[in-house]
């Protein structure tokens, strides 16, 4: 018996039809993004000031491509100050309603509107009294008409050149999302020190948290009087092991000496047996407060082409911070 077998042959596109196809998914996206301007009016300010004024959570659902987005938009919304929780509408049909309190705001993300999940969810939200917000792409749909507010995120075309994987219209619905986060962050008033509060891990938790004086140890104190010998300048940078020492003077910083500072006068001269920290220190070296974040230091360095920066508490001064300390702490 012959077996007659279908073959599919794929072939690589050339470089000049990816970047084609690649750049036409942007222009759609892009479209899909623009024409969401209209759907910033009246009913979006009152979706705001219904979150922002609502003394429960804010349950975000979906289902599908839409529940991916639900989920993204619910991690925004919690790092900006807005609780929220992310409920699959398959799930909460099948126990996970329980999310759902009093004063809570559900907002609903459906493409069309009309999924099976979405019917047989919606008519108990609305017995337990719950505002309903929909994101969505048909405004004619039964999530439309169901809900209280409804946000028009609709798209004339997926990316997709079948027009079928949700490509522009979860795009529209991750922007709409998203504009509905950065408008209730300024409604809060929500700042970089807020922002920390929520965010203590991570890069970007100790950019904003992470302070000199938490990373700057007693060890990292060298100093030499005005008048120490360059051989002391040498023994107090060698056993600080920071690149660079203080200059003091009764108690007083006066300046600087990094190892630049050393080979630069090296390079002038033979020998330095009549030289003393005060002729060769830099006068007005780089300072930053402890009470200031490592990040700011960081900065400081990297504009001035620096490794390392004094630290003062008020006029006193505290040690020298190198810029090594400071990526050890998973700053960038």
């Amino acid at each position: 018996m012959l077996l007659h077998t279908k073959i599919l042959f794929y072939f690589m596109k050339s470089s000049v039809d990816i970047k084609k196809i690649a750049k036409e998914t942007i222009s759609f996206e892009l479209d899909a993004i623009k024409k969401l301007d209209s759907s910033i009016n009246d009913v979006f300010v009152s979706v705001v000031n219904l979150i922002f004024n609502s003394k429960g959570r804010l349950i975000v659902a979906g289902i599908g491509k839409s529940a991916n987005i639900a989920n993204k938009l619910v991690a925004t919304f919690n790092s900006t100050g807005q609780p929220a929780v992310f409920l699959h509408a398959a799930d909460a049909i099948h126990g996970d309603l329980g999310n759902i309190q009093d004063g809570d705001v559900v907002m609903c993300i459906s493409k069309s509107g009309n999924t099976s999940e979405l019917k047989a969810l919606l008519p108990f939200i609305k017995e337990m009294g719950n505002k309903i917000v929909a994101l969505t792409g048909n405004t004619a749909s039964f999530l439309a008409k169901e809900s209280d507010f409804t946000l028009d995120v609709s798209v004339e075309k997926e990316a997709c050149p079948n027009n079928l994987a949700p490509t522009s219209s979860t795009t529209a619905q991750l922007v709409m999302g998203d504009a509905i986060a950065m408008s209730l962050l300024a409604c809060k008033d929500f700042s970089d020190k807020d922002f920390a509060r929520f965010h203590p891990g991570g890069t970007l938790g100790k950019r904003l948290s992470l302070k000199v004086s938490d990373i700057l140890s007693d060890s990292c104190k060298p100093q030499v009087e005005y008048n120490s010998t360059i051989s002391d300048v040498i023994i107090e940078i060698s056993q600080k092991r920071l690149g660079a020492t203080a200059v003091i003077r009764n108690h007083k910083l006066l300046g600087i000496i990094t190892d630049g500072d050393l080979r630069r006068m090296l390079e002038k001269r033979k020998s330095f047996s009549t030289l003393f920290a005060k002729d060769i220190m830099s006068s007005d070296p780089k300072i930053i407060a402890g009470d200031s974040l490592a990040y700011d230091a960081l900065q400081i360095m990297e504009k001035n082409s620096i490794n390392q920066i004094v630290v003062m508490d008020n006029s006193k001064y505290i040690g020298i911070l190198h810029m090594h300390e400071i990526l050890k702490q998973g700053v960038l």
